[in-house]
């Protein structure tokens, strides 16, 4: 079954987050954009590329009204030790939540039961709590944040313009779809 257009379901965690341990749930969700940007395990080697990339870009997802909350199976006390042992990780300025009781990667079907570990699943989620965008990719493959960006400009652009689709590879400004009977086969 897929989760897009479904309601995040309740959760509760424990985030690292600007040095602090802080309580997040999904009801910090209502209102505004989110992503939720599972990843394997803190202290690996692809991880932290992808961390680094989307804190190299979170000024840009703040402009968009976007919070990112990374997650992991990992504790919020590991999260912090990362954080204060890695460059790239200290860099971070969103939550890094924890999921060591495995629920939030259950919700959103990420989990690798056998393993403990959460899949590299990336989700949009909009002010209603609703899923509007997913991605999960194999471990060894590293996400892209400069694209999720652009993906997440769509969400927000069709959300604002409901007569209207997005095209492959549409950046904000260009042209839109207005979907009718008279673009059928014209296309």
């Amino acid at each position: 079954m897929s989760l897009i257009n479904t309601e995040v379901k309740p959760f509760k965690a424990t985030a690292y987050h600007n040095g602090e341990f802080i309580d997040v749930s999904d009801a910090d969700l209502k209102g505004q954009w989110s992503i939720f940007f599972f990843y394997p395990a803190d202290f690996t080697f692809v991880c932290p590329t992808e961390l680094g990339d989307l804190a190299d870009n979170y000024e840009e997802f703040k402009k968009l009204g976007v919070e990112i909350y990374s997650v992991s199976t990992d504790t919020h006390f590991t999260h912090k030790a990362w954080h204060d042992s890695s460059e790239t990780i200290g860099k971070l300025q969103y939550p890094m939540l924890a999921d060591p009781t495995l629920q939030i990667s259950r919700n959103f079907e990420v989990l690798i039961e056998d393993a403990g570990l959460a899949e590299r699943g990336t989700f949009v989620v909009d002010p209603d709590g609703k899923i509007q965008i997913v991605e999960i990719n194999a471990g060894n493959i590293g996400r892209n944040a400069e694209e999720l960006l652009r993906k997440v400009k769509a969400a927000q652009y069709v959300r604002n313009n409901p007569n209207e689709v997005c095209p492959a590879k549409w950046k904000e400004g260009e042209e839109t779809l207005a979907p009718s009977l008279d673009l059928v086969g014209k296309i």
